[in-house]
């Protein structure tokens, strides 16, 4: 389902990805927005911008940790949680050498085509209710 941008610096952010990132940071966005409509825990998502890149909270009800979306200098499209989390090394536990990753910040994908909506939508759903 495409939702509209609710801010238009957000939808000129995305419009600024070049080719290779776009689609694969909006399959992102989706599955970020999918996932927490799907959990009534999780409350209305807030979109933002956060060191100039998309980043999704949970401002009611602080049920999880921020994610963001953004090109990655090692790849053109990365999901990016808190790096002070345990949520990159749980999901590598979970779905070990499945995702090239960064440390303990990201997942990094070289095309939409790698976005798996189970196994990405795992980790998504834990960041967002990371606090419950």
């Amino acid at each position: 389902m495409n939702r509209a941008f609710a801010d238009a610096r957000i939808a000129a952010i995305f419009d600024g990805y070049n080719a290779a990132s776009r689609p694969g940071l909006m399959a992102l966005r989706r599955l970020i927005l999918d996932t927490a409509a799907a959990d009534n825990r999780v409350g209305a998502i807030e979109e933002s911008l956060r060191w100039g890149q998309p980043a999704y909270l949970t401002p009611i009800t602080k049920s999880g940790t921020t994610l963001r979306v953004a090109p990655h200098k090692s790849a053109p499209i990365a999901l990016f949680v808190h790096c002070q989390t345990s949520l990159i090394s749980d999901f590598s536990a979970e779905f070990p050498g499945q995702d090239r990753l960064d440390g303990t910040r990201a997942v990094l994908f070289d095309g939409a085509s790698q976005i798996d909506p189970m196994r990405h939508g795992w980790l998504i759903s834990r960041a967002l209710t990371y606090h419950l």
